[in-house]
Order: structure tokens, then sequence, then C-alpha cells
């Protein structure tokens, strides 16, 4: 017996315009960060391009999940394919991973053998990408609390903002001091950046394949919720997870007393279930198996 099984749109199909304004702009940055990296010769320029360069890769699995994501579910794939955000979600991960283990060789070759630096080129498209991220910024903003994929591409785009800031302060101490190697210093401060915004997003991704409990879901305190409708004596086997972002969804065995089976009471029982579940811990998708006092001994212990 179930409530809630309505498929809604995902989170990150909501907001998907505002997807492709910031990979429209991120692209846009990039190709100027590359060429003017390669002009100038700025290895922050180049690692910040490289950031870049795995921003765009990540929205575009974005988009290209959340697309997916809208199909309908089928007999085989029962929720559809919702999942496909996350998978997207960690292959941005590990490009980020990867970004930031170049960068720093690339810096730590730079540190021992400094080059020629056009630092005044370098401060211009530095403040160029600065200004474009803070947009981009400002254009994800208002949904990066609602889905991992919105979430990675808000905290890279933030990290992008950092980091043309960090390429911003060596241009300028280049300028000042003509000490080339304030360019390879930023591109450190660049993977101090990517490494722990990487990892963060991994957890979460993680969490998710493994059918974590979601975040702000206790479940002691939703067992209680349960045993507090009428005619509910106690609850087991009470499972919460999260399909994808913004799409939490809980099972559980309910039983209830006899009273209530024998008034043909289950059907309000599963109501009430449902609206303190949706009302209270905003789990819309919700399962419940509703049992009679002894039936459980006929189960196989194997879950809470």
């Amino acid at each position: 017996m179930g409530s809630g099984h309505s498929h809604e749109i995902t989170a990150t199909g909501e907001h998907r315009k505002r997807l492709i304004m910031v990979l429209v702009i991120t692209g846009a940055v990039l190709i100027v960060e590359v060429i003017g990296g390669l002009i100038a010769g700025s290895l922050a320029l180049l690692a910040d391009a490289g950031h870049m360069l795995t921003d765009s890769t990540g929205l575009i699995l974005a988009l290209i999940a959340a697309s997916l994501a809208t199909r309908a579910a089928t007999l085989k794939r029962t929720f559809g394919l919702q999942r496909a955000e996350v998978l997207a979600a960690l292959g941005n991960a590990l490009l980020l991973v990867a970004v930031g283990v170049w960068v720093l060789i690339q810096a730590v070759d730079r540190l021992r053998n400094p080059v020629e630096i056009d630092s005044r080129l370098m401060l211009v498209i530095a403040v160029v990408g600065a200004l474009a991220n803070l947009t981009g910024l400002l254009v994800l903003r208002p949904a990066q609390a609602k889905s991992l994929n919105m979430r990675g591409a808000y905290l890279e785009v933030l990290g992008d903002l950092l980091g043309s800031l960090a390429v911003i302060a060596a241009a300028v101490l280049i300028l000042i001091t003509g000490w080339t190697p304030f360019d390879a210093v930023a591109s450190l401060v660049i993977v101090v950046v990517i490494i722990p915004r990487a990892w963060l997003l991994l957890r979460e991704v993680v969490d998710v394949l493994l059918e974590a409990t979601p975040h702000g879901v206790d479940l002691a305190e939703v067992r209680e919720h349960i045993k507090g409708v009428r005619g509910v004596v106690d609850v087991h086997d009470l499972h919460a997870w999260t399909i994808t972002s913004g799409v939490p969804v809980l099972s559980a065995h309910v039983i209830v007393d006899h009273a209530c089976i024998n008034e043909g009471r289950s059907g309000e029982v599963l109501d009430r279930l449902g609206e303190c579940l949706g009302g209270h811990f905003d789990v819309s998708h919700c399962t419940f198996q509703l049992e009679p006092v002894g039936h459980q001994e006929h189960e196989a212990a194997h879950h809470a």
C-alpha cells in the first residue's frame, strides 16, 4: 500500500535555463582565458581555464542528465532515469580532481623554473573572468539549494570567482614586484579551492548512491510521528533514501491494531501517514505496508 506516488520534474530540470545561461558565460570566458593564458604565458590563467573546462563539461552533463531525468518511468526503470543527475555530479567531481592534480604538477614546475609573463594582459583577462563568474553566481544562486547538480555548478562558479581573484592578485603583485612566481602561487591557490569542493561533492554523491538517509530526515523522529497516528501500534523496516536531488523516498512496515483492520480504517491510516510524512518531513513518495499485530513474527529480522 502506498501514498504519494506522483513523479515530479527534478530540481535540476526546473532550472535548466539557468544552467544554459551559465554554460554560455563559462564557455566564452574559457576561450578568452585559454587564448590570454597562452599569449601572456600565465599558468594561473590556464589553470582557471582548465577549471572552467570542467565547469562547462559538468554543466553539459547536468543538462543531459536533466533531460534524461524527465523521461517517463518504465517497468524496468520504475523511477525513470532520475538518478542520471547523480551520475553526472559524480563525473563532474572526478573531473575537478583531475584538473586539480594537473595544476598542482604544473605549478610546482613553474616555481622551480619561472617564465616571463605579460602581467598587464593577465590582469585584464582575470578581471573579465571575475565579472563573468560573478554574473554566473547570481544566476545560479536561487537554485543551488535544490539540487546536487545545481549546487555543484554553483560551487564550481564560486571556485572560479575565487580563482579569478587569485589571478588578479598575482597579476597586480607581478606588476609591482616583477616576481613572476606569483603566477604559480596563484595556481596553487586555485588547487586549494578545487580539491575540497570536489571532495564535498563526491561525499554527497556517495551518500545518494549508498542510499544513506537524506539530510534533514531524522528516522527516530519519523518513527515517533508514525506511531502517533491513531491505530498505529508500532513500525519496523523503516527506510529513507534519495533517488536524486529533491526526490527523497521512504518505506515502512506499519503495525496497526485489530480494531483498525476490523473497522476498515486502513485507508484512513494511510491518508494520515502520508499527510504526516509530507507535512513534517517533506517526503512526498512514501510506501507503507500495513500489518496486523503479530505479523512481524513471520518476517526475517533484517532491518530496523
